[in-house]
């Protein structure tokens, strides 16, 4: 259902976010230094942002988030990265993830409009950092049907309106310039490999004659290099190289210029060659399951050699066999860290049954204690879905999930304090009508006390970008449960004790000891 979202961790207010921007290949650093000034410009418009900088064809200074996501490698001149810091939390009013949603529908216009590869605005994530939040891993055993396929997986998530931010670990194909000296030539003519080498990688890659001091703590770089225009293959062969002599070489004569492909990048994961295909999440239901379901049905009837198209969730292809498609990013962590919650609440569930039963010597009245524990969703559920309507970006998250597990305890308290009762009356011989009534008239109280506690005591964290699941959980299920544990609980034991009874009570008798 989606009328609460299910979400890993919601977003948290950072002070920071990136923008990502890869150009195709072969684009020279001045065309994407111009894109990224046209996105640095429109950034600085806005009121909440203090600063940016650009990098461009090189890495920005990373944290873990960059680590893992590989921007330490991004050392080409086709990629920038604009680093973009905020205000304090405290003095905006606007959350740093609904700013980045803001601003990327203008961000890809501005990257669409100079031909931009690639664009993304890449917020801190609030827990383990991913690869990006849509992950869509491709295994195939040849390696053109793999980047093909790639390539279709990436159509698709273009296409759907859940889904935004898409790449492709895939570069483009580009020509490139190898350059080889004719080292026999070039000593003929007096010129060494390394003098050649040395000066075509000034002119062409820049070389740095100095440093223009702008203050105190500011210095720039001078490079002199040739401009774009003047990067071709004519107007190399044009170039003359100057000897110890004085005599002017032709490098044509000394060099020869080969025209080819640049070489394209191939990724592995665990011994298995993979292409990543990523994309970030859009629209209403920001979480990757939603995105996924979008467009599972599309990728997998996408047409292949191998025929059916596998699907892989927790797993790594073991044959590569077929084409795969394994869902990884956010979506994995999200099925692991709940699979993981719903088996430890599994063995809280039976630890806390074989303690009952122990204390109670009766396999029947541990189901009637536990009984309110999934009636807690009849409080989390609403509570999630009204909080989202009065706050939004409300999701049930990981921390949701651990606040309904701390809720079966509770809830097993306020059970066995009102069992407990009960059975210690009939013990001492009142029938367990009256039992049952005086169990829920003396007991009352003590549970109301605890649920206030848990109530007030959860408020503190309800505006907390993380823990405010956890605190949603616990306020919103304490309320239904206890209102349910308080009716619930009494029929369903008195249920239980009736069927042992020889000769049940007339009405006439309950009334009369009730109202004794």
């Amino acid at each position: 259902t989606k009328v609460v979202v299910v979400k890993m961790l919601p977003y948290d207010n950072k002070s920071e976010l990136q923008v990502v921007i890869d150009m195709h290949e072969g684009t020279p650093a001045e065309r994407t230094l111009e894109v990224a000034k046209a996105i640095g410009d429109y950034i600085a418009r806005q009121s909440i942002v203090t600063d940016y900088e650009i990098y461009v064809g090189t890495s920005s200074p990373f944290n873990f988030n960059g680590l893992v996501r590989h921007y330490y490698l991004r050392q080409s001149p086709n990629l920038a990265d604009i680093q973009v810091n905020l205000v304090g939390k405290k003095e905006r009013k606007e959350q740093s993830h609904d700013f980045a949603k803001r601003i990327r529908p203008a961000v890809r216009e501005i990257a669409q409009k100079y031909g931009a590869k690639y664009v993304a605005v890449v917020e801190v994530p609030p827990g383990p950092p991913v690869l990006s939040p849509i992950v869509a891993e491709v295994y195939a055993p040849d390696l053109k049907v793999q980047e093909k396929f790639a390539q279709e997986v990436l159509k698709v998530f273009k296409e759907a309106p859940s889904i935004t931010d898409e790449g492709i670990y895939l570069e483009s194909d580009a020509p490139m310039l190898r350059l080889v000296v004719k080292e026999d030539k070039a000593k003929l003519a007096g010129l060494s490999k390394e003098e050649i080498v040395y000066t075509l990688s000034a002119l062409l890659g820049g070389q740095q004659v100095g440093v223009v001091q702008n203050t105190d703590t500011e210095h720039t770089a001078i490079v002199i290099k040739f401009d774009e225009k003047y990067r071709t293959v004519d107007f190399l062969k044009a170039i003359k190289l100057p000897t110890k002599n004085g005599k002017l070489v032709p490098l044509s004569e000394v060099v020869e210029i080969r025209e080819e492909n640049i070489p394209k990048s191939i990724y592995h994961k665990n011994l298995r060659r993979v292409t990543y295909v990523i994309g970030d999440v859009a629209g209403r239901y920001e979480a990757p399951f939603y995105g996924i379901l979008d467009v599972r049905e599309k990728i997998l009837s996408i047409n292949n050699p191998y025929g059916e198209v596998k699907e892989l969730w927790m797993s790594l292809p073991l044959v590569e066999d077929a084409v795969y498609v394994k869902w990884d990013g956010e979506m994995h962590i999200t099925l692991e860290v709940f699979r993981d919650l719903g088996i430890a609440f599994a063995v809280a569930l039976f630890v806390m049954y074989v303690l009952i039963l122990g204390w109670f010597k009766d396999f029947k009245i541990p189901g009637i204690i536990m009984a309110p524990i999934p009636l807690t969703l009849v409080g989390i559920v609403p509570g999630h879905w009204l909080m989202d309507k009065l706050m939004g970006n409300v999701f049930f998250t990981a921390t949701s999930m651990i606040g309904f597990i701390a809720l079966a305890g509770i809830i097993v308290r306020n059970s066995i304090l009102l069992v407990d009762f009960a059975e210690e009356r009939i013990r001492d011989g009142v029938p367990p009508h009256l039992a049952v009534v005086e169990s829920g008239v003396i007991r009352t109280r003590p549970i109301l006390l605890t649920a206030v506690g848990i109530v007030v005591g959860s408020f503190v964290i309800i505006f907390d970008p993380i823990f405010n699941g956890l605190a949603i959980s616990l306020i919103f299920g304490t309320i239904g449960s206890t209102i349910l544990t308080l009716v619930l609980i009494p029929v369903m034991y008195y249920a239980s004790r009736v069927k042992r009874l020889e000769t049940l009570p007339t009405p006439e008798e309950v009334e009369r000891d009730i109202l004794r």
